[in-house]
């Protein structure tokens, strides 16, 4: 029997709308599954009990009493936790902040509050975000749900983990080189990175910044696109953000596939990807090329994106952590420190050659999608991992020259500021999740969410493609 934590979060809200399930009944659920699976995963690392079942009190009475509901009405939410919650434990993921908790929540939380949702719990992360594998020295690792030894990807790792094992319906994710996209490739649920300002961001600390942004993770495109309208919208504080209409995302539409034409790159042109995932890849591609009307191989031109986006990056924890490490550095972990003192090595000429490499390479994908309307390349360069291992050094005999460096496939597109999708596309070869990304046009939200969730409902029909699920009574035990 189906429990209500299983159920996608439309089916959820719509269920709660016409009093079929209360939000008590499906909090308790949630909070029932964490404890049953949590234990052997580590994904939701602090929970906020107390005030979750006392506001789901007041949205089982909202309903009651026929009350407005917003669009995430009674919904348990994760937040990552890089994001600040008010009277929550917010660590992230690092030893200086282990015993921090906000006095204040930040904006994307008070728009998931004000649209109804109910914050459950945070989700694990590593220290502030730096490296796709969630392990940090406060909480530890978090598993794979399909493999507890293996890594979940990162940094919205946790989040990826509690959605695939029911934990709860809905999660906050953020990304910069892969962040959200790795964790949802490597775990078989849904993780769309916006373009920069569709999700205002007041707390980025290199204001006119693009490459980190925060986004919605869902166990299917719909649930995605119904956090995204709760999250999306203008604010002057973040000056990518603009004038939309956030009910545009909440409901995508099915369009029709086989009008769109598509490129398709295994590697970009510029990544290392595992062989297994090559073979994995070009399967699936056949089986899906079909929908569409024209479906060819083509990579984008990246130019030199490897060494302009370790640049870009540099710029950006410097920013951050400089004086965390002339502080702290004796409590930070290694992803941080090599980052950091990596980009205090680079010069202003460095830094201004990289921002015209980026400028141009954008309107070069710009370029590329005027004469396509999408491209699909592969979500994660290997499968997971132990989480034992900080990173991949090696990919088939390839040495990677930096820590980050076997995530070109995610950071190459994050170079060109293009909202992305990944969604799952049934098991590689070894029985792990894989996906694919799917890159819109840019400020193409919508129309994105429309083509993944219109993939995404063709895919469902065939086994080999459709989203897998964890052997939940397996991590019971």
């Amino acid at each position: 029997m189906t429990e209500p934590c299983d159920l996608d979060a439309v089916e959820l809200r719509r269920q709660i709308g016409i009093k079929e399930i209360s939000p008590v009944e499906l909090l308790e659920s949630c909070v029932a599954r964490i404890e049953a699976v949590n234990p052997a995963l580590n994904a939701v690392v602090a929970l906020d009990l107390e005030r979750a079942r006392a506001e789901a009190k007041v949205a089982e009475q909202a309903v009651r009493d026929g009350e407005d509901l917003g669009p995430l009405h009674g919904l348990p939410v994760g937040i990552k936790d890089l994001t600040a919650t008010a009277g929550l434990r917010t660590t992230y993921g690092s030893r200086i902040y282990e015993n921090n908790v906000p006095d204040a929540d930040e904006q994307i939380v008070r728009d998931i509050r004000d649209a109804g949702g109910i914050v459950i719990g945070k989700t694990n992360t590593p220290e502030f975000g730096a490296g796709a594998n969630t392990r940090n020295a406060v909480y530890g690792a978090t598993g794979n749900p399909f493999d507890p030894n293996l890594t979940c990807g990162g940094s919205s790792g946790g989040s990826a983990v509690a959605l695939a094992a029911g934990m709860m319906p809905l999660a906050t994710g953020s990304d910069l080189g892969g962040s959200l996209r790795t964790p949802a490739g490597f775990c078989g649920v849904v993780g769309f990175r916006p373009t920069p300002g569709t999700v205002p961001d007041d707390q980025r600390l290199v204001g006119l910044s693009p490459f980190s942004v925060d986004g919605p993770m869902g166990r299917s495109v719909a649930d995605t696109a119904l956090l995204l309208s709760a999250i999306a919208g203008e604010d002057p504080r973040d000056p990518f953000s603009r004038v939309l209409d956030p009910a545009l995302f909440g409901r995508p539409q099915t369009l029709d596939l086989s009008s769109l034409r598509v490129a398709i790159s295994t590697d970009l042109g510029c990544a290392a990807i595992e062989s297994d995932i090559r073979a994995t890849f070009a399967a699936r591609m056949a089986k899906i090329a079909p929908l569409f009307a024209t479906c060819d191989a083509r990579d984008p031109d990246l130019g030199p994106v490897h060494e302009a986006f370790e640049i870009l990056r540099g710029v950006n924890f410097v920013a951050a952590h400089k004086e965390r490490l002339e502080k702290h550095r004796d409590i930070l972990g290694p992803n941080v420190i090599d980052n950091t003192e990596r980009g205090l090595k680079y010069s202003a000429a460095d830094v201004a050659w990289a921002h015209v490499e980026q400028a141009k390479l954008y309107r070069r994908f710009v370029a590329l999608l005027d004469e396509v309307d999408i491209l699909i390349c592969p979500a994660c360069s290997v499968s997971p991992f132990p989480h034992s291992q900080w990173a991949v050094s090696e990919i088939d005999g390839q040495k990677m020259e930096t820590y980050i460096r076997w995530m070109a496939i995610t950071y190459g597109m994050t170079m060109t500021i293009h909202p992305i999708a990944v969604i799952p596309c049934g098991l590689d070869p070894h029985g792990l999740p894989f996906g694919i990304q799917i890159v819109g046009r840019y400020q193409g939200d919508a129309e994105l969410l429309a083509i993944a969730h219109s993939l995404e409902v063709a895919m469902a029909r065939d086994k080999d493609l459709a989203r897998p699920v964890p052997d939940l009574a397996k991590l019971r035990t």
